[in-house]
């Protein structure tokens, strides 16, 4: 990491992982350097405090951020998540990776992440109300239709979403659908938004398992996480005939060789607020469920849970990254040794944002589609990207990671090429 990147995000894991990536693209594609060093370094960079009125009276301070690594393809686009671990290098390294997923899925966008650092599990629903209005505040000059476009993430739902597009309509005078994505149905959401990223997950899994000779049907699956991705995962893989025989969460997980009934379990979390204790199934932890023999195993929890220390331990065939960032780049080179087929985060658990793209034109239009017709566009983009990395990996013999980032990042800094320096 260079001097530059030092001083602003420290010695951060995920910062550096995400130049790594783009400096050994970068040299594949023999980029042009002031391209290069352009994209090495957000657009800009906001740093909040939001103070927050507790219920039991008190104002507790956190810190809040909001990033936009690149705009040169459109507005920026990214999520907001809710996390004690979210800080300036990790914001600005998903910034970063929404730039190049944008780019591959041929949206309008640049890449753009924001967040505060907090626990929102510990906090009531007035808490997190009066945070997120706060913190909407704070970042108003960053946000808006045509300019940044925020959306649910780890720690954020529906509900965030519907408060942050209340606050912006308050100054506003007006309601402004096009603010945020992910929001409920009755307030300018999209049919199918929930669902998404699990779904597209799915749809290039379909795809990828033809590669190796395998079929959804009968594939033992493990799944790394239980939210929204996680979930719906699990629940739709288990309806194509594929045999879940692992699920975790933070507080643990279970595990049935014969095979899970989602069905069962969803209710069981629903109920107890975990996978963990599930009666049909025994105890797994996170780290176990890792180096389950499998199929296909999705990491659809926190980043960089594979490292070069239990890489060596996976036994499947597929890895699809559900979550962002879980692979470090040491563990990549031992999976590609192992044989194991890698399905990149930018392109695996892109589904979210292709269907908050698609609320987004809904909402500019004031006219909304059908869920069946969501999914079939989403189908069709998905299964595209797919088929275009798949292609690029094959051409240029790397591994499916690195074909994506080279589409990607190819698409935005021909982008910048064409559009030239201001001024």
């Amino acid at each position: 990491m260079d001097s530059i990147s030092e001083s602003l995000f420290g010695h951060s894991e995920s910062y550096r992982t995400a130049l790594q990536q783009l400096d050994a693209v970068a040299k594949r594609l023999a980029l042009d350097p002031g391209i290069h060093e352009r994209l090495r370094y957000p657009r800009r960079a906001l740093v909040v405090s939001v103070p927050t009125r507790m219920d039991d009276g008190r104002t507790e301070v956190f810190l809040g951020y909001r990033v936009h690594h690149n705009t040169v393809l459109g507005p920026t686009k990214g999520g907001i998540r809710y996390h004690p671990g979210v800080s300036l290098a990790e914001v600005s390294a998903l910034a970063m990776l929404m730039s190049w997923k944008c780019a591959l899925m041929e949206l309008p966008y640049g890449g753009a992440k924001g967040g505060v650092a907090c626990e929102p599990g510990q906090m009531s629903q007035r808490e997190l109300e009066h945070l997120t209005r706060r913190y909407t505040a704070e970042v108003m000059l960053l946000i808006g239709p045509d300019l940044d476009i925020p959306a649910p993430d780890m720690g954020t739902d529906e509900q965030t979403m519907a408060w942050i597009m209340d606050t912006y309509a308050m100054t506003q005078g007006r309601t402004v659908p096009g603010v945020v994505t992910g929001k409920p149905l009755l307030v300018g959401g999209s049919a199918g938004r929930r669902d998404a990223t699990g779904r597209g997950l799915v749809y290039v899994l379909s795809q990828a398992v033809r590669e190796i000779g395998l079929e959804l049907r009968g594939a033992r699956v493990a799944i790394q996480g239980f939210g929204n991705v996680g979930s719906v995962t699990a629940r739709l893989l288990w309806r194509e005939g594929a045999t879940v025989i692992a699920v975790s969460d933070a507080r643990g997980g279970v595990f049935n060789a014969r095979g899970l009934d989602i069905r069962a379990l969803g209710a069981h979390a629903a109920q107890a607020g975990t996978v963990a204790g599930f009666p049909s199934g025994d105890p797994i932890s996170n780290a176990e469920l890792l180096e389950v023999p499998c199929d296909v195993l999705v990491p659809a929890a926190l980043g960089g849970q594979l490292t070069e220390r239990n890489a060596d331990r996976v036994h499947a065939k597929i890895l699809a990254e559900g979550a962002n960032g879980p692979t470090s780049p040491e563990a990549d080179e031992i999976l590609a040794d192992r044989g194991v087929l890698v399905i990149p985060d930018i392109l695996a658990n892109a589904g979210g944002v292709i269907v908050s793209y698609f609320e987004w034109v809904q909402g500019l239009q004031y006219h909304f589609w059908r869920e069946s017709e969501i999914n079939s566009r989403l189908q069709e983009i998905m299964t595209r990207a797919f088929n275009r990395v798949n292609a690029m990996a094959k051409r240029e013999r790397v591994n499916l990671r690195t074909a994506a980032l080279m589409v990607g990042i190819r698409r935005v800094a021909e982008a910048h090429a064409l559009r030239g320096l201001y001024p």
